[in-house]
């Protein structure tokens, strides 16, 4: 996952901003790579990742250097923006390159550049898989093999006004028509909108999107993105639940133009009485020229019934097919999701966690309180569709959902075109990719 500003600013782990537009094309030899040797190979590597807005990687692999000095580790970091450092990624990869030896992805990444042979599988007996929280482990999985490690994790949450509810004598919402009573009913009479998202047509919808349809009990895609599921009664509930938000107005039409700074900055402005947003909100919304400081909390997302669903960002650490140095990779790996630079990934690099222990660690949870919260919500979260065109997949959900939202095509109208645009890009990514290939018609 590539995370926002915000986060490099301060505090808290941020948003997923990702939406890969280069397509699928095999590397040289094509094909899903052999496992990581790890019986040689040793020697320096290159660990590259989007920006490191923190700042907080570089001692780490100082730690790292001086401890192994015949195998030092060099960060090479690409831009900010999730979409230029995927497509500087899949370049060089697509190339066959052993530039970088290990690659910091967006979970939602892991099946395109396993399914396409650029990363290779890794020995799940390496790392202490068990000490994660267990659905972080499934977006490192492609093909029922281990293509990454988890590395940072993330979930969507519920962002509310207490002190607005605590003046009606109201608690957060559990459920969507709790929500909607609030937003509709409450938030006016306090000069507030209801409930916004990230909802422009970027990777932030196609988020918001599947945690509504996953929350109604329904899915997009199936065996990891072979089988298209969406069209059904639950995902048109799921739309249904946020094109009437628009449509009625309890969800601000302004917001189908936002992303995660643009409503993280009006709740923190007080303009909203509900966001869902991720965890880096909690501290910038309470820090100073806040206009909401000490008045709001956090909440796992509600869902039709009851709890609901989000989904998991976060990012994973794979081994580039390439590599030269393979088993150093693989230490390099094992380094950074240990128990002591997980801590740091936290404290220093204001980002989540994979491992569980930290969670209810006593003084993390005093200087970061939303850490239960989170957990509760990532132990209920559930990845994104896995698709060897995740990137196909991603754009025509965002695209059908935001017409969807902006009151052009009905929610049973856009279910089913979404169900008939999935089914194009599945059977597209069933056809054998030839190498150097672009998107479909391209070369």
């Amino acid at each position: 996952m590539r995370w926002t500003r915000a986060a490099g600013r301060g505090l808290l782990a941020a948003a997923v901003v990702l939406a890969g537009y280069a397509g699928l094309g095999s590397p040289a030899g094509g094909g899903p790579a052999e496992p990581v040797a790890h019986g040689g190979g040793r020697g320096p590597v290159t660990l590259v990742t989007a920006g490191d807005l923190t700042d907080y990687l570089d001692p780490v692999l100082d730690d790292w250097n001086r401890a192994r000095p015949d195998e030092k580790a060099t960060l090479v970091e690409l831009p900010d923006s999730a979409d230029e450092t995927r497509a500087q990624m899949v370049t060089g990869l697509r190339s066959g390159s052993s530039r970088f030896d290990v690659l910091n992805i967006d979970v939602a990444w892991t099946s395109e550049f396993a399914a396409a042979g650029w990363i290779a599988p890794v020995d799940p007996g390496r790392f202490p898989l068990d000490a994660f929280l267990p659905p972080v482990v499934d977006t490192a999985t492609f093909g029922g093999r281990l293509y990454a490690v988890p590395y940072v994790t993330n979930a969507g949450l519920l962002y509310y006004r207490a002190d607005v509810l605590a003046k009606e004598g109201e608690r957060p919402p559990r459920t969507w028509s709790e929500l909607e009573r609030l937003a509709r009913e409450v938030a006016p009479r306090h000069g507030l909108d209801g409930y916004a998202g990230q909802f422009l047509p970027y990777e932030g919808l196609t988020a918001n999107a599947t945690e509504a349809v996953r929350s109604a009990g329904g899915s997009l895609l199936g065996d990891e993105g072979a089988t298209v599921t969406a069209d059904s009664e639950a995902t048109v509930e799921g739309l249904r639940f946020l094109a009437d938000g628009v449509r009625e107005g309890w969800i601000p039409e302004e917001s189908l133009t936002w992303k995660e700074e643009e409503s993280r900055q009006a709740f923190q402005d007080g303009r909203l009485l509900f966001l869902r947003n991720w965890p880096y909100v909690y501290a910038l919304a309470g820090g100073e020229g806040s206009k909401v400081a000490g008045r709001f909390g956090a909440v796992p997302l509600p869902g039709p019934d009851g709890p609901g669903v989000s989904v998991l960002g976060g990012s994973n650490l794979a081994v580039n097919s390439r590599s030269r140095h393979p088993e150093t990779a693989a230490d390099l790996i094992a380094y950074l999701t240990g128990e002591q630079v997980q801590r740091r990934v936290l404290t220093e690099g204001a980002l989540p966690p994979v491992r569980a222990s930290l969670y209810s660690d006593p003084e993390l949870v005093r200087d970061f309180p939303y850490l239960p919260t989170l957990r509760e919500s990532v132990l209920a979260a559930e990845p994104r569709p896995k698709s060897p065109r995740y990137d196909q997949v991603s754009l025509v959900v965002q695209a059908v959902v935001h017409d969807a939202m902006a009151g052009r095509q009905t929610p049973r109208q856009a279910v089913a075109r979404l169900a008939r645009e999935l089914r194009s890009v599945a059977r597209e990514g069933a056809e054998p990719v030839r190498r150097g290939a672009g998107p479909a018609g391209e070369d």
